[in-house]
């Protein structure tokens, strides 16, 4: 099993490869609240993370912000009263790359320890 937590992601240019379905499939199998779907004609990953209120989830969002400034890889991030929903995808090559797969599992190692 990988553990994307101890990686930092790449630099990422048009035309990188995306991630292999065998390792896109290990991760949703080790993160099952992530989902794969497709958003405007493209790939992402996806997880709605609840809170108990809105304050929590804000702060949870910037956190996601810091990380993402930290690693220069930016998601969507929708937050409401209660949950923060976070896709990752990587705009560049318009499909999910490995740096989804490290800020996914980078962002439930935020969510628990936020618990």
């Amino acid at each position: 099993m990988t553990d994307y937590t101890k990686m930092t992601c790449e630099a990422c240019r048009a035309g990188a490869p995306p991630v292999t379905d065998e390792a896109l499939a290990e991760f949703l199998d080790t993160h099952p609240d992530w989902e794969r779907l497709i958003v405007d004609d493209e790939p992402r990953l996806r997880r709605a993370y609840r809170f108990g209120n809105f304050a929590a989830a804000l702060t949870f969002t910037n956190s996601i912000g810091e990380l993402a400034e930290s690693e220069g890889h930016h998601p969507a991030l929708l937050t409401e009263w209660g949950r923060v929903t976070v896709d990752w995808w990587t705009h560049k090559i318009g499909d999910i790359h490995l740096n989804d797969l490290i800020m996914a599992a980078r962002s439930d190692t935020l969510y628990d320890a936020a618990g």
